[in-house]
């Protein structure tokens, strides 16, 4: 059976009428809420910002945003962050919420709390500085204006008192340190006005005392997944200089001529650039100090394309303290400590899968056909440099070391992804182990580590044999059949094979997860182990195109609705004593709705299971927003607190901390002295009398 690609399997007139029709099961609006909705309870179990959680959730809330939507038929241009509920429930929900709320956290992290290292220190800023031989902050200042001139953005509107980070610690307390400046810097026509705050960043920074100073692979990973897909959103277009329209990118030469600009936009190709200059430094500086050689015991550099396991691991440790140096206004790594020296598998999965989308920004391969041109003019050496000549010819034995982002992430790359083969797939039973010591492989497979770890796999397998990763990365493509990804796709269906044939039920749930040797976990199944389940299984049907896996998914899929949905109130309980969001489950749910939508839901005659028809999904995925995420109070649900983008916008003369009066405040208003920031807390879910 052939099947088209999600995007174009239905016309917009239909997807339009089926995304209306997604609304029926959550009720009538009043005051911002759903009329119909059953009164829950969703108290804060836990504000301690989880960097790894968060930015992991926010990028699958990324894909389940825009993307999502206009790839089910949606005008984008329909949309207004403060008509909400138009032109459908899911619409915004999609194309606002889900998709605004990741992209402020991610501004939030890297460029406002101060949560890790200052860009000023970063070893490409550092470098440039010496070459230039100017101070440092001098040099920082000139690269934003250069940054600013490549996509025609006025270099006076550069938002002031930033905080850019090259790399991010691996968790602090988002509650703000100081009074949010919200007065008033501009005034629109319309009553509302720009608050300072939202172009001065200075009243926005965490309490560094309160900060988890350790470096993760799973949390400046996470981060640098954010980077990755925002910037290729952001700089994967031209647009022209004086009307600010995007316009399709034809050559790596169209920026050349003297009315268009790289990015999409001019605000969002210097959001772009931005992003683009902080990977670059955290590649460089992850690459430069943050492997760890486990004979001597030390952190070392990457070998990159040149590393072999079989001489000995070297590999990234879950966690490296920072004891920081520099002022304090621009913190700096005075001396890294490993504290934890094994190799787990959720912080490798966490960093192949961004360094595998940056890859398909950076890479300049002669041979890959599918290259997008608005990306070869980003690194065409101006604003960044061109890789080096021989790390990308069809030559692995004339590479060299280079510091150009896409020599310093492909070295970062190749040893992430042989280290994940080498040191957490056992060969032998044919499945992915969470962590590795060094020395000995350990015997437990997480059904939830596997199968997002095979979803990593797969966007590993497209950069590497040049086809379209980011928001294209269900498009299918003529590849390079790289011995690299041929090892990728063998590992992906060996592991889809183990989880149908040892970890599936006869209910069709999955087990948590299974110890080689023993068998499969007894405990009750989680939610969160059939999310990674359907993940996975469906990451290996899209990339060996195997109607099994697809089958398998859906069998799960339907199990998971018929064991955990809770028709009353509609919410999927956890599977545990006590029902709990974390920002994992989160991403892991809004991903699973998205998957569903796009290759899971009844496309064909045969097809009737009825909680995958589109309707049902689109209402699950609006009842999990609605109640989970949004909660049924000001106080309650996962999201701390919301920016002006999605609607909660500053009036002047009017009482502040919930103009859109919906569920959400602003940040000012969000709790403890001076406010919390927009970000993901862990929630509790309660029933009934909320005394469950």
């Amino acid at each position: 059976m052939k099947r088209m690609p999600w995007k174009v399997m239905a016309t917009s007139a239909a997807a339009s009428l089926l995304l209306a029709s997604g609304c029926s099961a959550v009720g009538e609006k009043e005051n911002g809420r759903s009329a119909e909705a059953p009164r829950l309870h969703v108290p804060v179990a836990d504000d301690h910002f989880d960097t790894a959680g968060n930015m992991f959730a926010y990028s699958e809330f990324e894909l389940s945003g825009e993307p999502l939507a206009e790839g089910l038929g949606l005008d984008l241009d329909t949309l207004d962050a403060r008509k909400p509920d138009e032109p459908t429930k899911f619409d915004y929900t999609a194309g606002i919420e889900s998709y605004e709320y990741s992209e402020e956290a991610m501004y939030e992290v890297t460029e406002k709390s101060g949560l890790g290292l200052h860009l000023i220190n970063g070893p490409i800023a550092k470098q440039r500085a010496e070459q230039q031989h100017k101070p440092a902050d001098e040099a920082l200042a000139d690269r934003f204006y250069e940054l600013a001139d490549s996509v025609g953005y006025p270099r006076e509107e550069i938002f002031r008192n930033m905080f850019p980070t090259f790399i991010e610690y691996a968790g602090g307390d988002p509650h703000y340190a100081q009074k949010v400046d919200t007065d008033v810097y501009a005034e629109n026509d319309d009553g509302t006005y720009v608050p300072v705050y939202q172009v001065d960043f200075q009243s926005l920074r965490w309490d560094r005392g309160k900060m988890d100073k350790v470096l993760t692979p799973s949390a400046y990973g996470g981060v640098f997944l954010k980077q990755a897909l925002w910037a290729g959103d952001f700089l994967g277009n031209f647009h022209q200089k004086d009307s600010d329209e995007e316009v399709e990118a034809k050559t790596p030469n169209d920026d050349q001529s003297g009315n268009v600009a790289l990015g999409v936009s001019s605000a969002d190709g210097m959001q772009g650039m931005i992003l683009t200059e902080q990977i670059w430094n955290k590649l460089a500086f992850i690459r430069d100090h943050l492997f760890y050689d486990a004979k001597q015991q030390a952190l070392t550099k990457a070998a990159g394309s040149r590393y072999n396991p079989s001489g000995g691991f070297v590999y990234l440790p879950h966690a490296v303290e920072v004891a920081e140096g520099g002022s304090e206004l621009a913190p700096d790594a005075a001396k890294l400590v490993v504290k934890d020296p094994r190799s787990l598998l959720e912080d490798q999965w966490l960093m192949l899968w961004p360094a595998a989308e940056f890859f398909g920004m950076t890479d300049q391969r002669p041979e890959n056909k599918n290259q997008n041109p608005a990306f070869l003019a980003v690194f065409d050496g101006k604003p960044f440099p061109k890789a080096a000549k021989e790390n990308v010819d069809a030559d692995p034995a004339n590479d060299r070391v280079a510091d150009d982002p896409y020599s310093v992430n492909r070295d970062v790359l190749l040893q992430v992804f042989r280290n994940i083969d080498a040191m957490h797939f056992n060969e032998k039973a044919g499945a992915f182990v969470t962590e590795h010591d060094g020395r000995t492989q350990g015997n437990r497979v997480d059904t939830f580590q596997a199968g997002y770890t095979m979803e990593a796999l797969r966007i590993f397998e497209r950069a590497i044999d040049g086809m379209p990763v980011g928001y294209a990365s269900g498009e299918s493509a003529k590849g390079l059949g790289t011995p690299e990804g041929k090892r990728a796709l063998e590992l992906i269906r060996r592991q889809a094979d183990f989880i149908m044939h040892n970890l599936m039920r006869k209910d069709g749930l999955v087990e948590n997860g299974y110890t080689i040797g023993q068998g499969p976990d007894q405990d009750e199944p989680t939610l969160l182990a059939q999310l990674g389940a359907i993940r996975g299984l469906t990451a290996a049907f899209l990339a060996t195109k195997d109607e099994a896996y697809r089958d398998a998914a859906r069998l799960v899929y339907e199990a998971m609705d018929r064991h955990f949905w809770d028709q009353k109130w509609h919410v999927y309980h956890t599977g545990e004593t006590e029902d709990k969001y974390t920002p994992w489950l989160a991403g892991a749910l809004s991903g699973v709705f998205r998957v569903a939508l796009q290759n899971l839901n009844n496309d064909q005659a045969d097809e009737t299971a009825k909680s995958l028809d589109r309707e049902t999904i689109i209402s699950r995925y609006v009842d999990f927003y609605d109640r989970i995420v949004d909660g049924p109070t000001l106080q309650e649900g996962m999201q701390a607190s919301e920016f002006w983008d999605t609607g909660d916008v500053y009036i002047k003369g009017k009482k502040l901390g919930n103009t859109d009066r919906d569920h959400v405040p602003q940040v000012q208003a969000a709790g403890g002295p001076y406010g919390v920031a927009p970000v993901l807390r862990t929630v509790k879910v309660n029933v009934g009398s909320g005394n469950k």
